[in-house]
């Protein structure tokens, strides 16, 4: 009886403004394969966005809960508010034989490749500083001190990059997707993940 094949674990990350949330819509949207995975955060919702299905907005008390119950894969402190990425959904979905997409910071990408070793993990670069803070002013969600704020924390991001498996240079968005497109299609290929049923005859 051939083997199941088992659901990757993508983890992208990058600093604010680099892109990496478009990159995971486009990846969604054309890779059905994929299912996103709904981070918890303490933070306050942005416009258009909805509870459940861009984030669970939690209260820093129903967050604390959660923490000391153990109920998050990995949860981090960014930007002055609280993420964190719920075990019990990712390793069910994994376990169904479904991919799942984690846009998650740094920090929490470091402690989900601790838990879970086989991830894939890749960072999404700007093209430059300069190009990344004129991505900041131009999406118009954030006041000025924000922006210097994840500009300045960017700089300390980009530093982690050596422990990323893959980095992506988001010039254009076509241009990125068909790179992380190559990627996620070398990675379904591991022996790992791909077990083919070889008819004998």
């Amino acid at each position: 009886m051939a083997r199941a094949r088992e659901g990757m674990l993508l983890v992208i990350s990058g600093p604010s403004g680099a892109g990496k949330s478009k990159l995971c819509e486009r990846l969604l949207q054309d890779d059905p394969c994929f299912q996103f995975s709904v981070s918890a955060t303490t933070r306050a919702k942005r416009e258009g966005e909805e509870h459940g299905a861009h984030y669970y907005f939690l209260s820093e008390e129903e967050f604390q809960t959660k923490v000391d119950a153990g109920e998050f894969l990995e949860c981090a402190l960014v930007h002055g508010h609280r993420y964190g990425t719920l075990r019990a959904a990712v390793r069910a979905s994994l376990e169904s034989g479904r991919d799942v997409l984690l846009d998650i910071d740094s920090q929490g990408a470091r402690s989900v490749a601790a838990a879970m070793p086989d991830c894939v993990t890749v960072f999404i670069l700007p093209p430059s500083y300069a190009e990344l803070r004129k991505r900041l002013h131009t999406r118009n969600t954030d006041q000025e001190n924000e922006i210097a704020r994840r500009l300045d924390n960017a700089k300390g991001e980009i530093d982690q990059l050596s422990r990323y498996q893959y980095g992506i240079v988001n010039n254009t968005v076509e241009e990125a997707m068909e790179q992380l497109r190559a990627i996620v299609t070398a990675e379904r290929q591991r022996m790992t993940r791909f077990f083919p049923d070889i008819p004998q005859e």
